[in-house]
């Protein structure tokens, strides 16, 4: 395992615009506050989504998009900088309205309402190539 302590300095809480990219806020927030590492949480809905899974076998993310209205029960993740820029790994639960919830790394969505809280860290984290896992990972 590796590990280290982080030390947090600012939180913030956003609301997302209606008609943008989901992942897209999180990561504008983080650069409007200058945060480099971080956890957040957010909830709300979203008018579409393209969903990522990551196949362990083929090593290789494959995609599935939904094109309908869908409630954000969940979304949680961490911003970290991945080839010097800003970048939210993003997992969330989607529910329809029969309440089958749907889940996986976010790609895209486009905000119908949403919420945010980011809690930075002092220092930055930077992902980079995992050979184990074929990722890009925290150091």
């Amino acid at each position: 395992m590796h590990h280290r302590e982080v030390e947090t300095t600012a939180e913030y809480v956003a609301r997302f615009e209606t008609g943008a990219d989901w992942r897209e806020e999180i990561e504008d927030l983080a650069r409007a506050e200058d945060v480099e590492a971080g956890w957040f949480t957010a909830l709300g809905a979203v008018q579409d989504a393209e969903v990522w899974f990551y196949d362990q076998d083929d090593t290789e993310y494959k995609s599935v998009s939904f094109d309908e209205p869908l409630e954000v029960a969940a979304c949680v993740g961490n911003v970290s900088l991945l080839d010097g820029d800003v970048f939210a790994h993003t997992h969330v639960v989607l529910s329809r309205p029969s309440g089958q919830a749907l889940a996986g790394h976010l790609d895209s969505a486009t905000v119908w309402a949403g919420e945010c809280h980011l809690r930075a860290f002092a220092e930055p984290l930077e992902r980079s190539h995992d050979e184990a896992t074929d990722l890009d990972l925290w150091l």
